[in-house]
């Protein structure tokens, strides 16, 4: 089972780079217009209370591992995803070589697969050991469709762990904001002096709270809530070409079932890498 980011995949996401960019630019923008003292806006009081705070929620409410991956995702954010049209592609060329060593040589050549399969990708080695072990097309189904279900609920942990940081960075941003409210008033009667960085610490602190929220937190989530559903559509992919191949159905009939998966553009893909084998084939043929 691949990991929701996979550490092998470095390339940048050049629109995930620009809009963070765009975004870091224009609050910066608008804090250089409105004063020339850019270290006003730094708190050390707000960094503490708004980031702290949620890091000990985070793990107070969810499992470790749950927290963990979850900042996995914030720091893969800008990350680049896999390339899913290949993937896609790939799986159902896979799927079709299947149908055909099946069709020729029967279970023992898919066996050999498994090995290969086993470790980079399990649930495709699971579906291959189903029709191994000759299940019965919906018994394999049924069996995959629960697999997928359930590595699709225990993924979205850290999505969950994300969502719930996005709301709490807002509410200790407002705790910040009473704190600094109180050494204010309290500064009233002691040191009038102080009510200017009270004040501070007051406005930065929900300031940091809803920007980390809006621009680190909701975007991880939601970059990481479209990497599982993408793992998803793929294991449904590939759950339906295990029920053809325990069907011994022929290859034209799974590559026109499982085209229905497919985009135009994924189609038309995969019938050209197809057209060139069969060209490949042909020149082999003609000069052995």
């Amino acid at each position: 089972m691949k990991d929701s980011f996979d550490d092998s995949l470095p390339k940048l996401s050049r629109p995930a780079v620009w809009g963070g960019a765009a975004g870091l630019f224009l609050i910066l923008g608008a804090v250089t217009l409105s004063t020339n003292h850019l270290v006003a806006f730094f708190s050390i009081e707000g960094v503490m209370v708004v980031f702290g705070g949620v890091m000990a929620v985070a793990f107070m409410s969810f499992g470790a591992k749950d927290v963990h991956e979850a900042l996995s995702a914030i720091r893969h954010m800008f990350r680049e995803p896999p390339a899913s049209d290949d993937e896609i592609r790939r799986d159902v060329l896979d799927i079709l070589q299947w149908a055909r060593i099946l069709r020729d040589k029967g279970t023992l050549g898919l066996e050999k697969i498994i090995n290969r399969t086993s470790r980079n990708d399990p649930f495709l080695a699971f579906g291959l050991t189903m029709v191994v072990s000759d299940y019965k097309p919906e018994e394999i189904r049924v069996m995959m469709e629960t697999a997928a279900d359930t590595r699709y609920e225990r993924d979205s942990g850290p999505v969950q762990v994300l969502h719930a940081m996005a709301s709490h960075a807002p509410a200790f941003g407002m705790v910040g904001t009473l704190i600094g409210m109180v050494t204010m008033l309290y500064s009233l009667s002691v040191n009038p002096t102080h009510i200017g960085p009270a004040l501070a610490v007051s406005f930065l602190s929900t300031f940091y709270g809803v920007v980390s929220a809006r621009m680190i937190y909701m975007p991880a989530a939601a970059k990481l809530t479209q990497k599982l559903d993408s793992d998803r559509f793929r294991n449904l992919l590939i759950t339906e070409g295990m029920v053809l191949i325990a069907s011994k159905k022929s290859s034209v009939y799974v590559q026109d079932r499982l085209n229905s998966f497919l985009t135009p553009e994924q189609r038309d893909g995969l019938a050209s890498v197809l057209h060139e084998r069969a060209l490949r084939n042909l020149k082999k043929t003609a000069t052995a």
